[in-house]
């Protein structure tokens, strides 16, 4: 969730207890995937789903469940659920919340370890948003240990976790400072740095993070000023080759001014410009972002990638085959083995509904599959038609690549930014 100085608020809702329901069947809308399956509970809001898939046929999906929590009465509003699938996504356990608490939780993120695609790893704020959580558990989900990465005396937004071995990061923003709280002993223990420190007044807002092969560390993220409706937004991608102590910055792209959100009820800036980042096993980085041409118009989704450990981007990639005029947004990245690397977005080719898209490439992004419409249509949900859904339900959604080399993504969906909405899942390559 972005922070209420900068974007509409989601208010907290109390609603009835919640009763967890089997997923609903969808129509599909693309035979290379699975129909849209709901997970979470069978009401109330969930949204901005964090997913992550290990190497021993385990997938993972973290979410924030606004309202009142089943059989659990110490459970804050909104708390972090976990739901765990043992068989590659083909069934899921009931969702439960990760850890218990009396202060409320917010912008899930999950992850597994690349180095022995086993561990898995948590994060959150919480306290009033000034405390950024990290999370980790070695039995699959079933037991975690946590820890306080960073706190503050104000509120923080968007943590961004990356991990490789036994390096542990987490990038949040505490107002226009970008801050990257670093482990190097597998997540017990932090150190904060601020990564970039002559940002010009406004926010930066983290979008993604990885750790390559050779221990680089990496964090993309957005320059909005303070009038976010009128000014260009810049996106960067960061750099540090010393464990997180000192960082250099690459400019990647500039996005004019974002559309207008309004009519959505949400901020100046939710469907402006963001950034996700990811990098393959051979050390290739890959990026996708939304960027626009004029003000106030709609986006596009755009891909670039780096085999010079981020010194210089290939030339931006329009990898949409919307029409012109189509608003994308919301972009999310996953790579596995060398050239591997997979991508979804959402955009309004159905003006005005939106749908989710996916595409792969097996040669870094040179070649890419045709489009898989991800979305699809399911019965009995006033914000799904058969052309698409009303509104992207939250600012990130999640993608990732099990041990079959079968892709997941789990993604948001709702009336407008305020609520309702839930969570819908799809598994297929």
């Amino acid at each position: 969730m972005r922070s209420s100085r900068f974007f509409a608020s989601k208010p907290l809702l109390v609603v009835a207890l919640l009763l967890f329901a089997s997923a609903a069947t969808a129509l599909a809308a693309s035979s290379d995937f699975s129909p849209q399956t709901r997970l979470g509970y069978a009401t109330g809001d969930q949204w901005e789903p964090a997913l992550a898939a290990d190497g021993y046929g385990n997938v993972y999906i973290l979410c924030p469940q606004y309202g009142k929590v089943p059989s659990c009465p110490t459970c804050s509003q909104p708390s972090m659920m976990l739901q765990v699938s043992n068989d590659n996504g083909a069934s899921w356990q009931a969702p439960r919340a990760l850890h218990p608490s009396p202060s409320g939780q917010f912008d899930a993120q999950i992850v597994v370890d690349p180095a022995d695609r086993r561990t898995v790893y948590a994060s959150w704020l919480q306290n009033g948003r000034t405390d950024v959580i990290v999370a980790k558990s070695r039995d699959f989900g079933s037991t975690w240990t946590m820890v306080v990465a960073a706190n503050a005396n104000s509120e923080l937004d968007k943590p961004i976790l990356a991990v490789r071995g036994r390096d542990v990061y987490v990038g949040f923003n505490h107002g226009q400072k970008l801050w990257v709280s670093s482990s190097h002993d597998g997540g017990n223990s932090f150190m904060s740095t601020n990564m970039n420190p002559n940002a010009r007044p406004g926010w930066a807002l983290a979008g993604g993070a990885t750790v390559d092969p050779a221990g680089n560390v990496y964090f993309s993220w957005t320059e909005y000023s303070k009038t976010p409706r009128a000014k260009p937004v810049s996106l960067f991608v960061g750099k540090s080759s010393d464990g997180g102590q000192t960082w250099s910055t690459t400019l990647l792209d500039v996005s004019a001014a974002p559309p207008d959100c309004a009519a959505f009820e949400c901020g100046g800036a939710y469907l402006g410009a963001q950034v996700s980042l990811t990098s393959d096993e051979a050390g290739t980085l890959y990026a996708l972002w939304n960027a626009g041409d004029r003000s106030r118009a709609p986006e596009r989704i755009y891909f670039s990638s780096s085999t010079t450990a981020g010194s210089t981007w290939s030339p931006r990639l329009d990898v949409s085959s919307a029409a012109r005029g189509a608003q994308h947004g919301f972009p999310a990245i996953t790579a596995g083995a060398a050239g591997d690397v997979r991508i979804a977005w959402m955009d309004t080719r159905n003006h005005p509904l939106w749908n989710t898209y996916y595409r792969s490439s097996t040669n870094g992004g040179a070649t890419w599959s045709p489009e898989s419409r991800l979305s699809s249509y399911v019965p009995g949900y006033k914000y799904i038609q058969r052309g698409g859904f009303n509104f992207p339900f939250g600012d990130y959604f999640g993608i990732a690549i099990d041990s079959r080399g079968q892709s997941h993504a789990a993604w948001g969906e709702g009336v407008n930014y305020q609520t309702p909405g839930s969570i819908w899942y799809a598994n297929g390559k």
